[in-house]
């Protein structure tokens, strides 16, 4: 009797043991599998906000030495989050006379959506994703995009100036640094020779000097600078323009207040567990522990490499925020004048590198196997293949 394959996707699980084990996945294991895979990603896209607004409310106490944010809130400080999400659902939502009232409300959701249609080719495990698709890095990058769309109607449909002040920086800010970091991204898909995410994580599995991290010098050097551009399209400090409270007061959110003000923060920060998740996937392993154990292919398996993943993702946002309550803040021009002059060029060099790097690497093995053999030897093959060439030419004589 031949065994059971393990079901790698949810639709494959359900047509396992729910349905007929010997067909293919039919439409009800696939729609089941696709309302379990929306109602976890709705559950899962309120954690990230929730969570990381706590982290960064402990660590920005931490840092001023301030008493209030690090015992304020019960055990842990758990019960303020809590707090602010209740007060901004009560809140009053107002909508300016100067504002477009369609554009005003349909804003905020446009961010949302974006961010939330990126966590749906987001791989947390081995076949633990919502969609898997060939092009999906591709797709991330696409959707992230719209949040400038968002943005821009937000603060252009606010009517007023410091709003429509603020979404010009963002868009500026945004599309400016999402070159470098989109090239950035591509240097690891040029080693992985693929932009499906799954695999590009499947191919570092093993040990730690597996990740594309350590792949090449490129891969090295190329993730601090995605790194950083993530950063500043996320709109964290020090790139945090768009919302600079000493000069636009609030930047494109001025006019939002209550539920719609906090659905522009919670896609912030899940656009900051977005990122980190890709240079997750992209540079650090994915789900994999950087050791040869935990490869097989049982759920728990897969529930232990989710756990490491988020882990990896939560340790590169901790360093955002870390590096928010840290760092000044700079100027417009000086964060343009570090896209344009600086990082566009670093990565068009990083990703040419990436390129030439297997050719390279394979001229300098070619030739340092050659020094190691025996002078006879390197002295045979010119030596056999001279008086071919010398009677090949006076035949044609």
């Amino acid at each position: 009797m031949e065994p059971v394959l393990a079901a790698q996707t949810l639709a494959e699980f359900f047509q396992q043991y729910l349905f007929d084990p010997e067909s293919a996945p039919g439409f009800l294991a696939k729609a089941l599998a696709a309302l379990i895979h929306a109602l976890l990603l709705g559950c899962f896209f309120g954690l990230p906000g929730g969570i990381f607004i706590w982290g960064e409310r402990k660590i920005a106490g931490r840092i001023q030495d301030r008493l209030g944010p690090t015992r304020v809130g019960g055990r842990f400080g758990w019960l303020q989050p809590l707090a602010d999400g209740l007060k901004l659902v009560q809140k009053e939502d107002l909508v300016p006379k100067p504002a477009d009232p369609l554009l005003f409300r349909m804003a905020p959701y446009i961010v949302l959506v974006a961010s939330f249609s990126a966590l749906m080719v987001l791989p947390f495990s081995d076949g633990w994703v919502a969609v898997a698709l060939d092009s999906g890095l591709f797709l991330i990058f696409a959707v992230l995009a719209l949040e400038v769309v968002g943005v821009i109607l937000g603060g252009y449909a606010s009517g007023s100036k410091w709003a429509l002040l603020g979404a010009m920086r963002e868009a500026a800010q945004m599309v400016s640094y999402e070159i470098p970091m989109s090239i950035c991204a591509v240097v690891p898909v040029v080693a992985a020779g693929t932009l499906n995410l799954g695999e590009i994580a499947r191919m570092q599995s093993g040990w730690i000097t597996n990740w594309l991290i350590f792949h090449d010098p490129f891969t090295f050097c190329a993730f601090f600078v995605y790194f950083a551009c993530a950063t500043a399209s996320c709109k964290r400090a020090p790139f945090d323009l768009p919302e600079a409270e000493s000069e636009l007061v609030a930047g494109f959110m001025t006019e939002y207040s209550g539920m719609r003000w906090a659905l522009f923060f919670l896609a912030e920060y899940t656009s900051m567990f977005i990122v980190s998740g890709i240079a997750t996937v992209l540079f650090l392993g994915g789900w994999h522990l950087g050791l040869p154990v935990l490869e097989s292919a049982s759920w728990p398996v897969h529930l232990i490499g989710m756990c490491v993943f988020l882990l990896k993702a939560s340790v590169l946002v901790i360093v955002q925020i870390w590096v928010r309550w840290t760092l000044p803040r700079l100027r417009i021009d000086q964060v343009m004048m570090a896209c344009l002059k600086y990082l566009i060029p670093i990565s068009c060099v990083l990703f040419l590198g990436a390129v030439l790097w297997p050719v390279t690497m394979a001229q300098v093995l070619h030739r340092t196997t050659l020094l190691g053999q025996p002078l006879g030897e390197r002295a045979a093959a010119p030596a056999i293949v001279a008086p071919e060439k010398t009677a090949g030419s006076r035949v044609k004589r």
